[in-house]
């Protein structure tokens, strides 16, 4: 079996780029509550989102600082204490936010250092236990020792020690099923830490490996050579479990690179949320496919693929009711409602800002999304006044002008602006004069073909022909012969 060695693991466990932060509000324009959402989450997930909306929605610090602070206290890391303080004193200290002193949350220093001791204490025992596998060769013993230290160092908060393990893990596995669990651990090590680069690599490892078990199940369980062949098993439902996981992981891959066609395929394409077993609240919520697929399908997707891809999936309908206004959402794209899109995507922009993994896209899709609407309701018109696309779309004729000279000059509309008249014009194809160019464009191919195969008539005739050596000749005769048998 071949062995994949990380020269440095830590490379994996880099976070992205940082962009900007983008202070949101959270009032009756734009509602969001901290409660519900975060009740959706557990484990490390449920702390990583508490510390982002405490740098992305000040409003909510306090309320999720506290929160926080509880979450810690189920999981096994006392160093996530001082980075959730580190996020809401990075908050307070901005000018335009009036936050509390972080003192109103105690740290509980009792179970720090109660949980401090037994960490020594059992990450003290699984290295005796490892040291003692590999001493006495025991290759399988080996490989749980490396999975258990590596769930152990995940639990505790050195990712780069995590990753080692695992991956070391790979030099004992002595089946399919083996290698499709390491991937497994790796995926929801990386996707927990949001390296998407990463993911693809682990992902078409597992996918071979589970194709590799799945063949030796099925040549487990084939007939006899006396007996006829039975048809083919259907998929089994741990095999479709595995599948909805790989495809969720690069459909965050394809999010991460900005992918977006890509990535609402496969969001759409994922299999109901049971089918995701424990990486539903470990990862991901339900109501986050909604808001990726729906997100991600808009901006890059035609209609009648939204229409069939989105609005006909039964299994995607069952996300959808978790997020009520995906639904509005999609029906007012449908139905050219731009207006009350776009009113929307501002509404929940809160939402959608507070999630880990949407975060940094948010403004791209947005932008996307009203591009794409403007083409879509210029379509039909041969000129239309700017003034009846600001009722339209709820802007002022100079937000719509500013709005579609930047579509024109990108080429995803096809025209010109009146700015004295306030119109937009649609550039006028003349298709006679289209037809008559191609016309003459294969009329002056024709002839340029012709007048070389004049020129190479009047050379064979003149006898000034380049012949090929005596010997390359009597070859070429040889072969001629050699065929004609």
């Amino acid at each position: 079996m071949d062995i994949d060695y990380i020269e440095n693991e830590a490379s994996l466990l880099q976070p992205p780029a940082v962009q900007r932060r983008r202070i949101r509000p959270v009032d009756d324009a734009h509602p969001f509550d901290l409660d519900a959402y975060i009740s959706g989450y557990s484990g490390r997930t449920a702390f990583d989102r508490l510390v982002h909306i405490i740098s992305t929605c000040p409003t909510l610090a306090p309320q999720a600082l506290k929160l926080a602070f509880a979450q810690i206290e189920e999981l096994r890391d006392p160093t996530l204490y001082q980075t959730a303080m580190n996020a809401y004193d990075a908050v307070a200290d901005l000018p335009e936010v009036q936050l509390p002193p972080s003192e109103f949350c105690s740290v509980n220093t009792v179970w720090c250092e109660d949980v401090t001791k037994k960490n020594q204490a059992e990450r003290t025992k699984l290295e005796v236990e490892l040291k003692t596998y590999s001493n006495n060769m025991i290759k399988e013993s080996i490989r749980m020792g490396h999975r258990d230290l590596g769930d152990f160092y995940r639990a505790t908060g050195d990712y780069t020690q995590a990753l080692k393990h695992y991956t070391k893990s790979r030099e004992f596995c002595s089946t399919s099923q083996h290698v499709l669990d390491m991937c497994l651990s790796v995926l929801e090590l990386v996707i927990e830490q949001r390296n998407y680069s990463h993911i693809s690599s682990y992902v078409f490892k597992a996918e071979g490996a589970l194709d590799t078990a799945s063949a030796a199940a099925a040549s487990n369980t084939a007939p006899g050579s006396n007996i006829s062949a039975a048809p083919p098993p259907k998929r089994s439902a741990e095999r479709d479990q595995v599948q909805s996981k790989l495809d969720f992981a690069m459909a965050l891959f394809h999010l991460g690179q900005a992918n977006y066609e890509k990535a609402a395929q496969l969001f759409l394409k994922i299999g109901p949320p049971d089918s995701l077993g424990d990486w539903i609240g470990k990862l991901v919520a339900p109501g986050d496919f909604a808001i990726y697929g729906t997100l991600c399908a808009l901006a890059s997707m035609s209609r009648s693929a939204i229409k069939s891809q989105l609005t006909g999936n039964a299994i995607f309908s069952a996300y959808i009711e978790q997020e009520p206004y995906v639904r509005d959402l999609t029906q007012s794209y449908l139905s050219s409602d731009f207006k009350n899109v776009l009113e929307l995507l501002e509404r929940y922009s809160t939402r959608h800002y507070v999630d880990i993994h949407m975060y940094s896209h948010v403004y791209d899709l947005t932008n996307l999304i009203r591009n794409v609407a403007v083409v879509l309701y210029f379509q039909p018109f041969q000129t239309i006044r700017l003034d009846r696309m600001s009722v339209a779309f709820g802007w002022t004729v100079d937000e719509v002008e500013k709005e579609v000279v930047a579509l024109i000059q990108s080429g995803q509309i096809q025209g010109r602006v009146d700015s004295q008249n306030k119109i937009l014009k649609a550039r006028k194809v003349d298709h006679r004069a289209e037809l008559f160019a191609r016309a003459i464009k294969t009329a002056a191919e024709i002839q340029s073909t012709n007048r070389k195969l004049l020129l190479r008539m009047r050379l064979q005739q003149a006898d000034l022909v380049v012949k090929p050596p005596k010997s390359r000749r009597e070859q070429d005769r040889a072969g001629d012969l050699l065929q004609g048998d």
